[in-house]
């Protein structure tokens, strides 16, 4: 009856635990492939993904992107080359119709290869916005091993996918929501993963400023014994004997 029910607490549940997943994933440099090809999603996916500086796919599911790696890697790097050609005008000798056919392949290639054109490796995890209409994909990534997080409808089947978010797939709103706080947990992993690349430990500290804790100067052989000091026992002080002055006779 396209009515849609579900447990609000289970929606929240499963967003917190994808959250945190792929915070992790895009704080070790992972790279999350989003998938949405489902007329409602196709422009908030991409979008999203642009954004987040991560791949994408929104026009159809490329069949063998996971589980036959090799052969997709091998027609990627030949639409940069074709277009790498272009750019160097390296083109020019061919005839007018030969250049025409190129600028149509690389056009029909963008299609399908143009939000993974910069993936060098399978992806470290796949997120879909559709688990019913990407089924595809999820099964790749789960022969392969990649995890994927995945909008779950009442009409799909969670048992591939890793990380559960029940939601309505068919509401642009809802699907627009998840995907600012999938955003979000992507933007907090890089920006922990920076802070964490900037911290200094305090030997570190001390090796770039050249001086330590204790007053010591690393590098230079001159040493604070301040330190040392600390740790020797206080000196006793001895008793002074009185003088005795002989009486006049």
């Amino acid at each position: 009856d396209g009515i849609h029910i579900f447990d609000l607490a289970k929606t929240k549940e499963g967003l917190e635990a994808a959250s945190e997943f792929i915070k992790t994933t895009a704080g070790q440099k992972g790279k999350i492939l989003f998938v949405g090809t489902k007329r409602q999603a196709q422009d908030i996916v991409k979008q999203t993904a642009i954004g987040l500086g991560m791949p994408y796919l929104v026009t159809r599911w490329i069949g063998g992107l996971i589980t036959n790696w090799d052969y997709v890697y091998k027609r990627i790097e030949h639409l940069r080359d074709l277009k790498a050609g272009v750019a160097e005008n390296r083109f020019k000798d061919l005839t007018k119709k030969e250049r025409i056919l190129i600028d149509r392949e690389i056009v029909k290639m963008e299609k399908d290869f143009g939000g993974i054109e910069d993936l060098r490796e399978i992806p470290t995890a796949v997120f879909v916005a559709d688990a019913r209409k990407d089924a595809s994909a999820i099964k790749e990534a789960y022969l392969r091993g990649v995890k994927v997080i995945a909008i779950v409808d009442t009409n799909a089947d969670p048992d591939l996918v890793d990380y559960i978010i029940p939601a309505n797939d068919d509401a642009a709103r809802s699907v627009q929501l998840i995907m600012d706080i999938v955003a979000e947990a992507v933007e907090e992993g890089v920006k922990n993963k920076n802070v964490g690349a900037n911290h200094d430990s305090p030997n570190e500290k001390e090796v770039r400023s050249g001086k330590s804790e204790a007053g010591k100067e690393v590098g230079s052989g001159k040493v604070e014994i301040a330190d040392k000091v600390k740790r020797q026992k206080p000196k006793v002080k001895s008793k002074k004997k009185p003088v005795v002055i002989p009486s006049e006779k």
